[in-house]
Formats: C-alpha cells, sequence, structure tokens
C-alpha cells in the first residue's frame, strides 16, 4: 500500500511519515528531502527554490513528475507532500491537521533546537506564527493558480486528523486502523 501525508505547518508530517515508515517497514519519500536536493544542486536554498519555482512551473513539474513515475512503479511506501495525493491517486490519503499556535510552538522549538533548517531566524511563536501564516497563504495561491487544488479541501483525503492534542504514536495507530478498516 501507498500512503501520501500531506497537511499544515508544524502539524508533525515528517515525524508521523517517518514513524509510520518504521513501523509498517516501508520506504520514506519526502518532498522536503526532494526539493532540499534539488536547491542544493542549484546552489540556493530551498525558499529560494520555492519562490522561484512559481516562476518557473517547470521545477515543480520535475518533483510533480518524480511522485507519479514512483507511485506508478513502486508499492508499500510513505510519500510526505502537500500535493503527494494528487500525484499519487492510487495512495491512501492522509492530511494532518493543527492549530496554528501549535503548530508555530512546534516549528519555533525546532528551529530553536536545530531540527529545522529555515532562510531566517524566528525570534519567537509569535514570529513563527506570522511566518507560517505568509508561508501557507503563499501555498494556497500558488496551487490553485498551477494546479487548481485546495490543499485544505477534506474532500481529497481519506483520513484526516487533528494532530494538536495527539502525540505521533497516537497519530501512526489511528493512520493504520483506517487504513485497515479501509482493507476490511
Amino acid at each position: 500500500m501507498i500512503i501520501t501525508v500531506g497537511g499544515d505547518l508544524g502539524a508533525g508530517k515528517s515525524t508521523v511519515s517517518k514513524l509510520l515508515a518504521q513501523r509498517l517497514q516501508y520506504k520514506h519519500f519526502s518532498m522536503g528531502a526532494l526539493f532540499r536536493k534539488m536547491a542544493d544542486e542549484k546552489g540556493i536554498t530551498v525558499e529560494a527554490l520555492v519562490r522561484l519555482s512559481r516562476e518557473k512551473p517547470e521545477i515543480n513539474k520535475e518533483a510533480d513528475d518524480y511522485q507519479r513515475k514512483l507511485g506508478q512503479k513502486e508499492d508499500d511506501f510513505i510519500f510526505e507532500g502537500r500535493l503527494s495525493w494528487r500525484f499519487i491517486p492510487n495512495s491512501f490519503k492522509v492530511f494532518l491537521r493543527v492549530d496554528d499556535r501549535v503548530g508555530a510552538q512546534r516549528t519555533f522549538a525546532d528551529h530553536q533546537a536545530g531540527k529545522r533548517q529555515v532562510e531566517r531566524s524566528f525570534k519567537d511563536v509569535e514570529d513563527a506564527m506570522a511566518d507560517m501564516k505568509a508561508r501557507r497563504e503563499n501555498e494556497v495561491i500558488q496551487y490553485k493558480e498551477q494546479y487548481g487544488v485546495d490543499i485544505h479541501d477534506p474532500k481529497n483525503y481519506d483520513l484526516v486528523i487533528d494532530t494538536t492534542n495527539r502525540n505521533p504514536g497516537q497519530i501512526v495507530d489511528d493512520i493504520i486502523a483506517s487504513m485497515e478498516k479501509k482493507k476490511a
């Protein structure tokens, strides 16, 4: 089975995806890792690559095609990415939601601990929240313009989980239970 995991900024997509892959003994792929590799090859930051992708859709097309091909030739993997559900339509599609403040607190804490690389530093949680809000607004516009989709529409997903008050283990348990229920 293929599982795609998308969601809000700070919702725990990476943590949950990696834990889910470990639990199921699946491979794990990430749009973040793919974009970091592409940015490194161009000698720019991921944030600069994202900005550039708005002007040059061929950058996104490369990533889109990668996901599409992977979904056609492989099985038993997790792909973490905001639009992965669209490019791997035969996947079990999961969306992780989170309260804006909690998402910002998680992101800020990860940044402070050196777990998250960002183009600029956040001075506090409020600053992280403002940055995340601006990123979300830009993504909504970009995905509507380039793909004609709303990544926050729950109709796009098989399962939507609010991670605000849940730990990663509970979320993984919920995903596995929902997948098993769908298989039955």
